[in-house]
């Protein structure tokens, strides 16, 4: 019997990742893309992205739902999700990507980058003389898998660098911080503060107007979680009032940012449409190759996710 794996993306190339997955799936498995499916039943595995409501309910057997990505916030909070374990992906070079993104932002800001553009658009040569990296303090709000290599690569460059999180981590160069109490005080003194926790009931809305009023005046705020972590008016309300001397988003709480929402505008803002960190094809199919045949052999799976934690 053949078992279909059911691909859906709107971002991802479906031959791309077919080709990816098929020298290591056994000749048992069909990977279909969703619009070419012709037999729901034999569907097994679905490997998706953001799929349309009521995606899930074409495929009467699913027994494995893989998310194309870390983030699986949106997909555990959908109605129409069946009832079979769910995996993310936790690929080495996701976490690489994501590392250098977080670094490059934090340089971005550490070494005064939107000064500079902003002279440059005056034509204006505008000497700002650099900080040593240990004089600036950034603190990464989020220790999970991406957070603590992101903190760890940070500190490696030899910046000050600070967590926070709900427990204590053992990270290298990293000042750790646990606990709600612990973080109002991190913010007052944090000169980049990176946003990278997940989103759960608990954090939604966490880095409200309260949140940045708590922060160093003229600190830099990243953000590359989710954009649903960040109340953004209050966002918009500190970078308009000069609280916050800049930023960098890669994540909105609605995306596509539309085109006339004012961050689009704001002097020191930088925006990428949530690319900090992507799977990649060649590195990822492996690992979901394996939950595959663990499902097909009543095997372990690996990188499962808690509905109740979100994560």
């Amino acid at each position: 019997m053949t078992d279909t794996l059911v691909f859906f993306s709107g971002p991802d190339p479906f031959d791309t990742w077919r080709d990816a997955l098929v020298p290591h799936l056994p000749d048992t498995v069909r990977i279909q893309n969703s619009d070419a499916v012709t037999d729901p039943d034999a569907v097994r595995f679905a490997l998706v992205w953001m799929p349309p409501e009521g995606f899930f309910e074409r495929f009467p057997n699913l027994e494995l739902v893989i998310n194309l990505g870390a983030g699986v916030d949106r997909l555990v909070a959908r109605d129409d999700l069946p009832d079979v374990p769910i995996t993310r992906l936790s690929d080495p070079e996701m976490g690489r990507m994501m590392a250098s993104f977080v670094l490059f932002s934090v340089l971005r800001h550490a070494r005064d980058i939107p000064h500079f553009e902003a002279a440059q658009a005056r034509r204006e040569w505008s000497y700002r003389h650099p900080r040593a990296a240990g004089d600036t303090k950034v603190a990464v709000l989020g220790l999970g898998e991406l957070g603590a290599l992101a903190a760890t690569e940070v500190a490696r460059q030899g910046f000050d660098t600070h967590g926070w999180a709900t427990k204590p981590h053992d990270l290298p160069g990293v000042r750790v911080h646990c606990g709600d109490h612990a973080l109002a005080p991190l913010l007052a003194e944090a000169d980049i503060v990176v946003c990278m926790l997940p989103l759960t009931p608990g954090t939604r809305g966490r880095l409200d107007a309260s949140a940045f009023g708590a922060m160093k005046r003229g600190a830099a705020f990243v953000n590359v979680s989710r954009g649903e972590v960040v109340d953004e008016a209050a966002l918009v309300a500190a970078l308009r009032s000069g609280h916050l001397s800049g930023a960098t988003l890669d994540v909105f709480e609605t995306e596509p940012l539309g085109s006339e929402h004012p961050l689009w505008s704001l002097p020191g803002v930088l925006i990428t449409p949530h690319l900090a960190s992507v799977a990649l094809p060649k590195s990822a199919a492996p690992q979901i190759a394996r939950n595959i045949r663990a499902v097909q052999t009543g095997g372990t799976l690996i990188n499962q996710v808690s509905r109740v934690r979100g994560y």
